[in-house]
C-alpha cells in the first residue's frame, strides 16, 4: 500500500516537474510564438482582461499534457511495483486537477480544448502505467 501512494505521489510530482520544466524551456527557446502568448493567458488569470488562445499552441499544450500524463503513469507504476492501483489513482488526481484548470481558464480558451485537455489526462496515465508491463516483457 505503502508503495502504491508512493507511487502516486511521484508520478504526480513527475506529471508537475516535466509540465514547468517544458513550459519554461519552450518560453526560453520561442520567446515570442510560445512564452509571449504564456506570460499574456497568466496575465488574464491574474488580474483579468483579454486574451485570445491561439489553436497551435492550444493543440501544442494537448499534445505535451498527453506524453506528461503517459510519462508520469509509467513513474507510478514504476515505484509502485505494480501497473493498475497507482496509474489509476494518479489519473484521477491528474483529472481532479485538469478539471481545475478548466474552472480556472474557461473563459480564456476554447470548448473543445477543454474537453480534449481534461479527457485525455486519465487514459493516457492508465497508458503509462501499462508500459510498464510491456517494456518488462520486451526486456524479457
Amino acid at each position: 500500500m505503502l508503495r502504491i501512494v508512493l507511487g502516486v505521489i511521484s508520478g504526480f510530482f513527475a506529471w508537475v516537474i516535466v509540465w514547468v520544466g517544458i513550459e519554461k524551456f519552450l518560453s526560453t527557446i520561442l520567446p515570442e510564438w510560445y512564452g509571449a502568448p504564456q506570460l499574456a493567458f497568466q496575465e488574464a488569470i491574474i488580474n483579468g482582461g483579454q486574451f485570445t488562445a491561439e489553436t497551435k499552441l492550444l493543440l501544442m499544450h494537448i499534445v505535451i499534457a498527453s506524453v506528461v500524463a503517459l510519462v508520469s503513469g509509467f513513474i507510478a507504476a514504476l515505484v509502485a511495483g505494480e501497473n493498475n492501483r497507482a496509474p489509476l489513482v494518479l489519473g484521477f488526481l491528474l483529472l481532479a486537477v485538469g478539471l481545475l484548470k478548466v474552472v480556472m481558464s474557461w473563459p480564456y480558451v476554447p470548448f473543445w480544448y477543454h474537453v480534449i485537455f481534461t479527457a485525455m489526462l486519465f487514459p493516457m496515465t492508465i497508458v503509462g502505467g501499462k508500459l510498464k508491463t510491456a517494456t518488462q516483457e520486451f526486456a524479457l
